[in-house]
């Protein structure tokens, strides 16, 4: 699984998070550290510390927030995902079909309206 930064990926200056060039075991990972870490431990994520995830040009934490506001950062390098318990919980949801069986399409994490968008994507595309 490999993580990268994206910017101005379309004429509005959006960006993209991407986790990609995976499996379903690698996926199944991720879900099982996210339920124990975040929804169950209450603790952050640091993606950086996963042996899994080869980081390309940034690093993700994950951590609760009181209120969804999606990723942001403020050195363009170390990214902050910033959700409720709810928005884990429902990210779970959205990965649970990638832990079931191998596949190409892709899914973004949350539906926030922020510049930066979370793309989980086993091929890398969207």
């Amino acid at each position: 699984m490999e993580l990268d930064y994206i910017g101005n990926v379309n004429a509005y200056g959006e960006n993209i998070v991407r986790l990609y060039n995976f499996n379903k075991d690698e996926a199944s990972k991720l879900s099982d550290l996210i339920e124990k870490t975040i929804v169950k431990g209450k603790k952050k994520l640091d993606l950086s510390q996963v042996d899994f995830i080869e980081r390309r040009n940034c690093n993700l934490i994950l951590g609760i927030y009181e209120s969804d506001e999606g990723i942001f950062s403020v050195d363009g390098e170390t990214f902050y995902c910033a959700l409720t318990l709810d928005g884990y919980r429902h990210m779970l949801t959205l990965l649970a079909p990638f832990c079931q069986k191998d596949s190409k399409s892709h899914q973004y994490l949350y539906d926030i309206d922020n510049p930066t968008d979370f793309l989980l994507s086993p091929a890398g595309t969207w």
